[in-house]
């Protein structure tokens, strides 16, 4: 990632899927992942989605950088899976399109997904390629200002399974809400799933096809 680390230190302009634009001290580059500033919060960004990385000149302060304590890793080999699993229990907000975030912590991380615990939606399923960036807590504040007791894990009885399309075979059944917080958000009984669609019986019993790939998130409510 030598044409990255040109940046480091630098005030850059990144554009991402779904034209996110975002602003910062670009002040890490790992394998597969970026690290920027914005002046609040770290983003960890996966390389995946950018579509372009330029060097800015519009002037902003951003103040003093603190330290990245809270995820421990090897800076030499930083990577998306490492930064996961150092976040495991640690408050965080993840983004997943201009108009969906989700609040609260990392579980379990499997091959091509990992399972989540919102306050509001409890336990997620999320499809790893589509996280734009995840940003932890630097402080010591929870999701919604809630008190710890509000906050524990409460594990699904459901096993898991090291890909995503398999986990879903294991909702077959079940009333589903698939892309939570999105426009084009889908809710209905798990059908079946077959040649990487999701098929969906909604509120009225009729069917609706979903591709695989363009699933983010899905939870039981």
């Amino acid at each position: 990632m030598a044409s990255f680390k040109n940046f480091l230190n630098k005030q850059v302009t990144i554009e991402l899927s779904g034209k996110n634009l975002v602003t910062g001290i670009l002040i890490e580059v790992g394998n597969d992942l970026i690290v920027v500033f914005n002046g609040e919060n770290f983003l960890y960004i996966p390389l995946l989605h950018i579509h372009h990385l330029s060097e800015s000149y519009i002037e902003e302060s951003y103040g003093t950088v603190p330290s990245l304590q809270e995820l421990e890793h090897e800076k030499d080999d930083l990577s998306l899976r490492k930064v996961l699993t150092a976040a495991k229990g640690i408050f965080v907000e993840i983004q997943l399109s201009t108009d969906q975030s989700f609040h609260g912590y990392i579980t379990t991380i499997m091959n091509n997904y990992f399972v989540f615990y919102s306050p509001i939606y409890k336990v997620m399923y999320i499809s790893l390629q589509h996280l734009k960036w995840l940003t932890p807590y630097l402080t010591e504040q929870t999701p919604y200002m809630l008190s710890n007791n509000l906050l524990p894990v409460n594990p699904s009885n459901i096993p898991l399974a090291r890909t995503l399309d398999v986990q879903l075979n294991k909702l077959l059944g079940e009333l589903v809400v698939i892309n939570s917080g999105e426009n084009n958000e889908y809710i209905g009984k798990l059908d079946t799933i077959d040649s990487n669609f999701i098929q969906l019986v909604t509120s009225r019993g009729e069917s609706l096809l979903i591709g695989l790939r363009h699933l983010k998130t899905i939870f039981i409510p």
